[in-house]
């Protein structure tokens, strides 16, 4: 009984990530990656049904990543949390936001081939699936800060859309833009000064 090659997993995984990178997806070469890995085209298909699943293997982490972190925002149950919970909820705050820049920095290249190399794959329209998303997160903790009168302002869900489509472009552009460590912290301050959800809600 042959015993399958794991060895070939993380070479071919890294090859295709830097093939990705490079090329984005429509351009990628299957048999390049093949070459830089050092395996047969057989020994990926014998793995993958082909380029594009390959691509789903090298984001499903910061995929699954990003799934989670929104599904911890989602289906709250609002009786539990306080005014004052609720009304912390919309403030901005660098301890909140370097979180997530330092779990997607975590991933290495992997979101930026997600955002930005994924042209010809299922994940093409990612972002803006993922805006859709959150935005109806954004929508329940407002409709409930609305309910109790913490939230002033009549905010529609196509604002929010709006709003929270540049929001998304501001976490994503400074990966496509390969930013230092440190430039990124100071990105996080600009955008916690420049986003003031509370403002947009008139929070009282």
């Amino acid at each position: 009984m042959s015993v399958r090659d794991t060895s070939i997993d993380p070479r071919l995984l890294q090859s295709a990530r830097e093939e990705f990178l490079k090329k984005g997806f429509l351009k990628a070469d299957l048999k390049t990656i093949c070459d830089n890995a050092g395996v047969t085209t057989g020994a990926v298909y014998k793995r993958y049904k082909g380029k594009e699943e390959l691509f789903s293997a090298v984001v499903e982490g910061v995929v699954n990543a990003l799934d989670s972190f929104l599904a911890d925002r989602s289906g709250i149950d609002f009786s539990g949390l306080s005014d004052d919970e609720i009304r912390a909820s919309w403030k901005m705050s660098y301890d909140n936001m370097i979180p997530m820049f330092r779990m997607l920095r975590s991933y290495g290249d992997d979101f930026r081939i997600l955002i930005d190399r994924s042209a010809g794959t299922g994940f093409e329209n990612f972002s803006h699936e993922y805006v859709i998303k959150l935005s109806y997160a954004y929508e329940q903790f407002y409709k409930e800060a609305y309910k109790r009168g913490i939230a002033k302002a009549k905010v529609s869900r196509d604002e929010f859309h709006i709003l929270l489509t540049s929001y998304w472009s501001s976490i994503c552009e400074p990966f496509v833009h390969d930013i230092t460590d440190k430039q990124m912290e100071e990105h996080c301050r600009v955008m916690c000064r420049f986003f003031d959800w509370a403002a947009v809600v008139k929070l009282n």
